[in-house]
């Protein structure tokens, strides 16, 4: 029982649920990025570069061979071509190059907004009864 309540402790700590909220948001986030460079980023640049989609882009090394067929049997069977598919990768590097920049504008607006909080002049602390007692003590004391 003592590990149940450890674990509840942990659980209902703010750092864990904040940090599951970000995990959710940032899941959320990531599918808006990728749909904006698949489906609006991506078509306009591989039309500039001669209608090539990246997803497609691939370096063949072994070309393949279809099946061998004696009437319904099998000779042998078919290879497929091996192909280095570097494509997916260049989007990958893409989606993660925009996904790091958005999140840096974040950040940033982030932090001009709290050195705005910060920059603010904060109203001087009220003097406390002691010293307000002790002011009139010395200007008493001044007109004597």
């Amino acid at each position: 029982m003592k590990i149940f309540k450890e674990f509840r402790e942990f659980i209902s700590r703010g750092n864990v649920l904040d940090l599951a909220v970000a995990v959710v948001l940032g899941g959320a986030f990531g599918k808006i990025v990728a749909s904006f460079v698949n489906d609006v980023l991506m078509p306009p640049i591989g039309i500039l570069l001669g209608g090539v989609d990246f997803k497609d882009l691939s370096l063949l090394l072994k070309d393949g061979s279809p099946a061998v067929m004696d009437g319904a049997t099998v000779v042998s069977p078919e290879v497929p071509a091996v192909t280095l598919n570097y494509g997916m990768f260049v989007q990958n590097i893409i989606d993660f190059l925009i996904i790091a920049f958005s999140v840096f504008i974040v950040v940033r607006v982030a932090n001009k907004l709290t050195r705005k909080k910060e920059a603010a002049p904060a109203e001087p602390p009220k003097p406390s009864n002691e010293e307000i007692l002790l002011a009139e003590i010395r200007d008493l004391l001044k007109q004597k």
